[in-house]
């Protein structure tokens, strides 16, 4: 199947990589040249005309450019082609985006991922997908070739991106929850790397805990998912939460420790670096850290 991905990023190419391993012709782009490089260094193609069309950008602005701005590619796909849409938007959006392509004789595929940087290599990613039976069918190579899990949760889209909204803050929550538990773990002599030994075996884990807590302890924050992420995740949360009339007042509380590490300069390190709004706050230095 020809397969274009846009967003070259960690989830992003991974996903083009895994495709590219099962045996699909794969052409890229990306605002990065470099990342565009990287993946012609695999085996990718050349840009040209495809049947699905997989769209891994930031946030919606950039996929609405992408598909419908001055250079859109939806004009460009042949009728029955498919979008398959990755990013984490609002549900109300992603049922306007699919409008929009089915107008045009595309398919839509509101389809949120989820399992960090090392899944989307790997193939592994789960996916919360709803869309048309037939959008569904179009996308089925590409979802094979990038999914461990699908899940089908329903035939129009927006509630892919419903369930990702639910996702997303339990995950903010818990990259918040890490860093607080941490740090105070800290204050009552608990360092970083005896919390890492003990909290993943009792009850207070989380998947997230055990994926962004190394990172702490290892002083790395390179950014495999960047702070900057969840103002605009959470962000989708509170909003779809407010229009519903919804109190979250956790998911909200998590959103400030995240907005106060971006205002920090922390914006592009990996989310993990939330830690440090707790540590400097409380005078605690973390590993890594200067004494």
């Amino acid at each position: 199947m020809k397969v274009g991905v846009v967003g070259l990023g960690s989830m992003g190419f991974g996903m083009a990589a895994s495709l590219l391993r099962a045996g699909h012709e794969v052409c890229g782009a990306d605002v990065n040249p470099d990342a565009v490089a990287r993946l012609r260094g695999l085996g990718s193609a050349e840009w040209g005309p495809v049947q699905a069309l997989v769209v891994v950008v930031l946030n919606a602005a950039q996929v609405e450019a992408v598909l419908f701005g001055p250079q859109g590619v939806a004009g460009q796909l042949a009728a029955g082609s498919v979008v398959i849409c990755c990013v984490t938007v609002a549900p109300d959006f992603a049922r306007a985006m699919a409008a929009r392509c089915q107008a045009l004789g595309l398919h839509y595929l509101d389809a949120p991922i989820s399992g960090g940087s090392v899944k989307a290599a790997d193939g592994r990613l789960s996916i919360m997908a709803s869309g048309t039976a037939e959008a569904f069918a179009a996308a089925a190579p590409v979802l094979a070739a990038t999914a461990e899990k699908v899940f089908d949760l329903g035939d129009s889209a927006g509630a892919g991106s419903a369930m990702k909204a639910v996702n997303q803050m339990l995950a903010g929550v818990h990259i918040a929850a890490m860093a607080e538990a941490m740090t105070f773990g800290m204050t009552q002599g608990v360092s970083p790397a005896r919390f890492m030994e003990v909290i993943p075996d009792c009850a207070g884990t989380s998947w997230m805990l055990e994926n962004r807590g190394p990172h702490v302890v290892d002083g790395d924050y390179a950014p495999r998912s960047a702070v900057d992420i969840w103002p605009k995740d959470l962000g989708i949360v509170l909003e779809a939460a407010r229009a519903a009339r919804f109190a979250a007042p956790i998911t909200a509380a998590a959103l400030q420790q995240f907005l106060a590490a971006s205002g920090q300069g922390l914006g592009r390190e990996d989310d993990a670096a939330v830690a440090k709004v707790y540590a400097r706050n409380a005078g605690l230095t973390l590993p890594g850290d200067p004494a």
